[in-house]
């Protein structure tokens, strides 16, 4: 059954792909606490915590965000055996860390903080608790369908990450986007404004399309987002919003 429109909509600016100190390549500074500040600075109203292959400091972000009312939702950047990079995002902590621990179980290798930089796993009140040892700069063993379906299974939503990059992105890596491939939706990078996405790529088509900073770096937060016209800042909210259902839509 279709969506009813609610009596209220609202544009809610959005930010679905922020890295943290957890990613290798990512600042020191990406910490919960300064990327939340960052993000109140920007005015942003939603995010989602995509570090590579991991989840792991998704919760403290989200713990910061509720006492600044940003709210933010756990997601991860996978590497697929094919190199492409794809966004699993989910409304419920417990399933990222799940996905986490299924991807995990495709990540060989252990990480070399000198060669491809710290992975610092970090809480709210900007405190160190640790590093992650795993390489999670690498490619994983899981294929690009099977992390879609993997993504769905529990309860997310699936992005094709940076389609217009050169690296890592599915049209690079692939010559094109697979039919088959159930997305939820594609995302584009900075370097592409949103309105001339699908000419500039058409190898888009008609597939739902946002775009995000993909921040590593605190000075990145904000230099793209997405203005999604929804009912509430959720995950079931953002999954209509890219279907164009009930009167939410993504805002071009």
């Amino acid at each position: 059954m279709p969506a009813k429109e609610p009596d209220v909509l609202r544009e809610f600016k959005t930010d679905l792909h922020i890295h943290t100190c957890l990613s290798p390549c990512g600042d020191w500074e990406m910490s919960p606490r300064n990327i939340i500040q960052s993000c109140r600075e920007a005015s942003l109203d939603l995010i989602a915590i995509c570090d590579h292959n991991t989840s792991e400091n998704a919760g403290a972000v989200r713990r910061e965000g509720e006492r600044h009312g940003i709210c933010v939702l756990p997601g991860l950047e996978i590497c697929s055996k094919e190199e492409v990079h794809i966004l699993a995002v989910f409304e419920e902590l417990e399933h990222a860390l799940a996905m986490q621990g299924w991807v995990y179980g495709g990540l060989e290798g252990q990480n070399q903080p000198e060669v491809f930089g710290y992975q610092i796993v970090a809480n709210e009140d900007n405190e160190v608790l640790g590093e992650n040892p795993r390489l999670l700069i690498g490619a994983t063993r899981h294929g690009l369908g099977d992390i879609v379906r993997q993504t769905h299974a529990l309860n997310g939503l699936s992005l094709s990450s940076h389609v217009d990059r050169p690296v890592n992105g599915i049209i690079n890596q692939l010559g094109f986007i697979p039919p088959d491939l159930l997305l939820d939706g594609v995302e584009i990078s900075y370097r592409i404004a949103l309105p001339q996405a699908r000419t500039a790529l058409p190898e888009i088509g008609d597939r739902p399309c946002i775009t995000s900073s993909d921040a590593h770096f605190l000075k990145d937060i904000g230099r793209a987002y997405t203005m999604l016209k929804m009912a509430a800042p959720t995950l079931a909210e953002i999954g209509l919003a890219l279907r164009g259902e009930g009167g939410r839509r993504v805002v071009t």
